[in-house]
């Protein structure tokens, strides 16, 4: 296995120094015991949760072949293979930092109140069709997670893409200045972690961070389906951008989202440039997964990637677990059609993926909706449930499972317009959904990752069989 770094190299990252290591070179960074590979640096950050030095023994039995730890925390786990720093948090900065600065890769740093991941995920799939590309993996984009992408980096990487998250101001910019983007793409402006803003024109604000660490001459790529599009631009002017390119499905876009429609299993579209339109299909439903797909095609463009290779890459690409993904279980002539929004949720990506099911058609069967709580909307969380009241209607549902105590507003505006269960917990829920299934039938289900709804859909695919058809 490629060596990520020497010995020799992280200690001239960090600034640290050894104590009882023996081996040359580190083949990995891990900040979890459990998830070691041979010869891998272990990084003890202290977490919510968890403190990553209670847990450096196990890491080295896994067979970690150091652990990067505080200095004041050292002196616990004498003995151990151990490289010590002031701040193992910070010494990861450092290696980061490192990886970048010795790095050619083609960089993209991707942020936006929705479709971040998917987008992410998305470019991850067109450059490795065109060469060595490191990206992000799950959600890991907070102010650990992007320095842990980061410093994972293989030195040879052609194509880096990057997600950078916030809950508050101030987190993207440091980040930002860490990955140094050549490319900066904002997904979308919409509510979320809005316990934290007073209003969306903040949490614009705070998105236009992620310009501040762009490359001079950059490419900025930011949608325009919001109110929020001169926040952005004007923002990037200020950081240097050397071109700025709007996409969406506003007239008022540089790329242009036009002709719109279902294929049954995806969508399809034309995208309207200056230069002449190119079709798209996507292997996905809905209008926002179509809006992602695009903001790939503008970032791989804007990276070199030819047009050829990005629409091949797209036209085949599914939805990740969790987003959207839409499985068909049991016998291919009578499936139960679940579609999996499990990971997260938000006003927008809920009205979304609202809009999505409302065009699923259903045989002899019923359809079904179960949905989790938003979480961190502040002050706003009750209104904001209770608004969904109509896009879960025009779903045309024959029953609505709700969880978590602020899907009680929903309930609570639902009424008795739809049947509706309302329970506190996912666990309250599991039974009642799966009684009211049957092959034939289509069901969404969506929430925030807390809600865990994610063991619903587990359920569901032990009761139901395994997949029968791709989505």
């Amino acid at each position: 296995m490629t060596a990520l770094y020497s010995v020799a190299e992280v200690l001239a990252a960090t600034g640290g120094r050894a104590e009882g290591v023996a081996a040359e070179s580190f083949s990995s960074i891990s900040i979890d015991s459990r998830e070691i590979i041979p010869g891998a640096l272990f990084v003890a950050i202290k977490g919510d949760r968890f403190d990553g030095h209670d847990f450096v023994e196990t890491a080295i039995a896994n067979g970690a072949a150091a652990a990067l730890v505080t200095e004041a925390r050292a002196g616990a786990l004498a003995g151990q293979k151990l490289i010590v720093v002031p701040d193992a948090l910070a010494g990861l900065v450092d290696l980061a930092r490192a990886a970048r600065a010795r790095s050619n890769a083609r960089i993209v740093a991707v942020t936006g109140s929705v479709g971040k991941t998917t987008t992410k995920e998305a470019l991850r799939a067109v450059f490795a069709a065109a060469g060595k590309t490191h990206a992000s993996i799950r959600s890991f984009n907070n102010h650990w997670g992007v320095p842990l992408m980061l410093a994972r980096m293989p030195k040879d990487t052609e194509f880096g893409v990057f997600e950078i998250g916030m809950s508050a101001a101030g987190e993207i910019s440091p980040l930002s200045q860490l990955v140094k983007p050549h490319i900066a793409l904002i997904t979308s402006i919409a509510p979320a972690h809005l316990e934290n803003f007073d209003s969306l024109a903040g949490i614009a604000e705070a998105k236009a961070e992620i310009f501040d660490g762009l490359l001079p001459g950059g490419h900025v790529i930011v949608n325009v389906d919001h109110d929020y599009t001169r926040v952005l631009t004007e923002a990037a002017e200020r950081a240097g951008a050397g071109e700025i390119v709007t996409y969406g499905l506003s007239g008022d876009a540089d790329v242009r989202i036009s002709a719109a429609q279902s294929t049954g299993r995806g969508m399809q579209a034309r995208i309207v440039m200056p230069t002449g339109n190119v079709p798209l299909e996507i292997a996905s439903l809905g209008r926002h997964r179509l809006a992602n797909a695009v903001a790939a095609f503008c970032a791989a463009e804007a990276a070199g990637i030819s047009r050829a290779l990005i629409l091949q890459v797209l036209a085949d690409l599914a939805e990740p677990e969790g987003r959207g993904a839409i499985s068909r279980l049991g016998p291919i002539n009578n499936p139960l059609t679940i579609i999996d929004e499990s990971y997260n949720a938000n006003p927008a990506s809920m009205a979304a993926a609202l809009a999505v099911f409302a065009d699923v058609t259903v045989g002899g069967g019923r359809k079904i909706v179960v949905l989790g709580d938003m979480l961190e909307l502040g002050t706003a969380s009750a209104e904001l449930h209770a608004a969904l009241k109509d896009a879960v209607l025009n779903t045309v549902p024959d029953a609505v499972f709700l969880v978590g105590a602020q899907m009680k507003s929903l309930a609570d505006a639902l009424g008795d317009e739809v049947a509706v269960i309302h329970c506190q917990s996912v666990e309250d829920i599991h039974d009642r959904v799966l009684k009211n299934l049957d092959y034939g039938d289509a069901v969404m289900v969506k929430g925030s990752n807390s809600v865990r709804l994610n063991s619903l859909v587990s359920r569901i695919g032990d009761q139901f069989g395994t997949a029968v058809t791709a989505g």
